[in-house]
């Protein structure tokens, strides 16, 4: 039979590994830690009375409360950062790691009518290198504020007509791979936040159309566009659930549908990892 000291000590070691997935394995992380190309890594920085500051590839990146007073880095993930590499983010002086897994992506073949969306002549190319600049300032806002919600909800009721990541080949040519969600939905349907947040850019672009940008706190933004209509400006503070605009398919599209993207620490990542829709 086992003596007490070893009865003792198999019980402390179940103890301690109870308590461990309090913290390594918390709501937070199950939902969000993808950590692939064009995923999501979660970090935990440990207990601390305030919050805590976190960087990656030197940009700040969102940081949240857990449970027992631990704090967690939501890190974005590119999807040009190559799989299987080792990643630290600084926090405190420390460096704290993580590895990029695989994923791979799906091909997707579009025809466009219009050749101009596809080879941009010279006016539009300059048009678009300074749309491009301003979008850009746009996914680097990084405001104090803590999001209302990580588990996000649909921005609409409707089936995926295109997911995250596709590498896109326009009239045989192939552009950027796809930095958002498409929702099969018809012109006009109502686009709601998915969190509370301050509609920080809209404007008509010559690939995205009409389009909002709603910064929902610490470098998590959300972008909608091809739009028919915008319903906000600039400013706005939007509750979670309030319109922002109308479905349409306004610049580089071949119908209505709703697109969505959702960028952290100015990386664009898979909205579905948002609302429990990942698919490894």
């Amino acid at each position: 039979m086992p003596s007490f000291l070893t009865r003792s000590l198999a019980t402390a070691a179940l103890v301690m590994c109870a308590a461990l997935p309090a913290y390594a394995d918390s709501y937070i992380s199950r939902l969000l830690n993808k950590p692939v190309p064009g995923g999501v890594a979660v970090v935990d920085l440990g207990p601390a009375a305030q919050a805590p500051k976190a960087t990656w590839q030197g940009k700040p990146v969102l940081v949240v409360k857990d449970q027992d007073a631990r704090w967690l880095a939501i890190v974005g993930i590119p999807l040009s950062v190559k799989p299987g590499t080792a990643q630290q983010v600084s926090s405190g002086g420390r460096n704290l790691p993580f590895v990029v897994g695989n994923k791979k992506y799906p091909e997707q073949r579009i025809t466009l009518k219009n050749q101009r969306q596809v080879n941009p002549n010279p006016d539009d190319l300059k048009r678009i290198e300074q749309e491009l600049d301003v979008q850009v300032r746009a996914y680097r806002t990084f405001s104090p504020v803590t999001p209302s919600n990580l588990l996000l909800d649909k921005p609409v009721d409707g089936p995926l007509s295109s997911k995250f990541g596709v590498r896109r080949f326009f009239n045989g040519e192939e552009r950027n791979p796809h930095a958002g969600l498409d929702f099969a939905v018809p012109a006009g349907t109502p686009i709601k936040s998915p969190a509370a947040g301050k509609v920080i850019l809209i404007g008509n672009y010559f690939f995205n159309g009409n389009t909002v940008f709603v910064d929902h706190g610490q470098g998590f933004i959300s972008m909608f566009c091809h739009m028919s209509k915008i319903d906000v400006k600039v400013g706005d503070a939007v509750p979670r659930g309030g319109v922002v605009g109308r479905v349409g398919s306004t610049g580089r599209a071949t119908g209505p549908h709703m697109h969505w993207n959702v960028s952290l620490n100015d990386a664009r990542v898979d909205p579905a990892i948002f609302i429990n829709a990942f698919q490894p």
